[in-house]
């Protein structure tokens, strides 16, 4: 395979300084997109919610088995099975709650991430791509503290 070259186009400024489970519904981050991208962020304001791309940059290796959170209330799945950070590419998304956009930067609720992780892409949330209905996850996640 071929390998690929990804470039931040910002960053998360956060009061989170380590990664944790738990909840981060409440969680309020900045992210700050280089300036030569401002104009992208154009028709931001349109949308209640957008779709976080990022880099965990602080996770350095990958696991093929995991137990999610740790919890041995949850089986050992293999790491495309959860949501857990230690995969072969540490690329994450979170869908989040859009609070402001101003100039390069745009104020978000509900994102999961150490202050400083690198942003890869946003994307507006459109629910005929993003929301499905009639989903199935196996019991084990509803066990997970969020």
């Amino acid at each position: 395979m071929n390998e690929i070259t990804l470039k931040p186009i910002g960053f998360v400024k956060n009061n989170v300084k380590e990664p944790r489970f738990g909840n981060f519904a409440n969680e309020v981050s900045e992210i700050i997109i280089d300036k030569k991208f401002t104009e992208a962020l154009d028709g931001i304001d349109d949308y209640s919610h957008v779709i976080i791309v990022y880099w965990m940059d602080k996770v350095k290796d990958y696991v093929i088995k995991h137990q999610p959170q740790g919890n041995p209330n949850v089986p050992i799945v293999g790491i495309f099975a959860c949501r857990c950070p230690a995969r072969p590419n540490p690329i994450a998304i979170t869908t989040v709650k859009l609070l402001e956009h101003n100039g390069n930067k745009i104020k978000v609720k509900g994102l999961d991430v150490v202050g400083g992780t690198p942003v890869i892409d946003i994307k507006p949330y459109w629910p005929q791509y993003d929301k499905v209905e009639n989903e199935k996850v196996p019991d084990w996640v509803n066990k997970l503290e969020f």
